[in-house]
């Protein structure tokens, strides 16, 4: 029987890692970000059907977004943001001790091109 490894373990490991870093920290913003939206909408006291509705959106996008399921758009974020009152502010920190990298695009076209110029969107190495 072999011992599963948490995901603290395998943060640990793959410390030196950026592509596993950046997976990790896309992952926790997700989270994060769903986490808030859902609080705020259980403060107002509505279910995830009048968010969605408030929201022009439909309700298991709210579940997938409330779940950490989906990586938003910033202009889904800023129409969550209105329909709960708030004020979506996004900001760019430096982190101590962290060196810039080159991480792999999530998505075909993710790195802000339109996909055309034949990069494969690997990290460099």
């Amino acid at each position: 029987m072999t011992s599963r490894k948490t995901l603290s373990d395998l943060r640990e490991e793959n410390a030196a890692n950026p592509e596993f870093q950046a997976a990790y920290a896309e992952t926790r913003l997700r989270f994060e970000l769903g986490e808030a939206v859902r609080t705020r909408r259980e403060e107002l006291g509505w279910s995830q059907s009048e968010l969605a509705e408030r929201a022009g959106m439909r309700q298991p996008a709210v579940a997938r977004f409330e779940a950490g399921g989906t990586t938003p758009t910033l202009p889904v974020l800023e129409r969550m943001a209105v329909a709960l009152g708030l004020r979506l502010s996004v900001e760019l920190k430096a982190v101590p001790g962290a060196a810039a990298v080159k991480v792999r695009p999530t998505r075909p076209g993710a790195n802000g091109s339109n996909g055309s110029n034949g990069s494969k969107g690997k990290a460099a190495g």
